[in-house]
């Protein structure tokens, strides 16, 4: 399906040079001199390495289409992730690079996800919005902080370090947005 250079997104999959890219980062550009243009950083879905790229609105772009299945995390085995189709059963083993590194983490038995594939090739992986863990460090609530709206460090149980309220404390279970890492609010079980 063809579309306007300038209306590539991040999280695009657009083949360009023969191969298969996923949007970055884009940024529109307007310079003094000349027409604008839209700078995009894109990373190679196979070997990874990136490329920046400027698309005008006039050049047109062939974005690809992607086949998106659902399946079950099941396992890792340190190096390969292991996935199991909903409906028929079939497991693909996925490396953290194709998942993506920051993804990896948030990753829970038993969790549903959704596998993008293109011609028959899994490609990646879209998580839930957002994941409950427990917080396994807080640091102590110190007295009067509490006029201004005070966030403080949390290490939770996957590793991840990340921003919490006051009040919440080691041991409570929190939920935590998939995409940065960031508290959403006090898990309600």
């Amino acid at each position: 399906m063809k579309i306007n250079g300038n209306t590539i997104r991040p999280g695009m999959v657009i083949e360009h040079q023969d191969r298969l890219w996923r949007a970055v980062k884009t940024q529109h550009t307007q310079p003094g001199k000349g027409g604008a243009y839209l700078q995009v950083e894109l990373k190679d879905l196979q070997s990874g390495t990136k490329l920046n790229q400027r698309f005008r609105a006039s050049e047109s772009v062939e974005r690809a289409i992607l086949e998106q299945n659902d399946y079950t995390y099941l396992y890792s085995d340190g190096e390969m992730f292991t996935f199991m189709h909903v409906e028929t059963y079939e497991q693909i083993e996925l490396s953290a690079e194709a998942i993506g590194e920051d993804q990896v983490l948030f990753l829970q038995e038993n969790m549903k996800i959704v596998v993008e594939s293109h011609d028959d090739t899994p490609l990646g992986v879209q998580l839930p919005n957002t994941v409950i863990l427990e917080v396994t460090e807080a640091d102590a609530v110190i007295k009067g902080q509490t006029a201004s709206s005070s966030y403080k460090p949390a290490l939770l149980e996957n590793g991840l370090k990340t921003q919490v309220p006051p009040f919440i404390a080691a041991g409570t279970r929190i939920v935590v947005n998939t995409e940065d890492g960031s508290y959403v609010e006090r898990a309600k079980d």
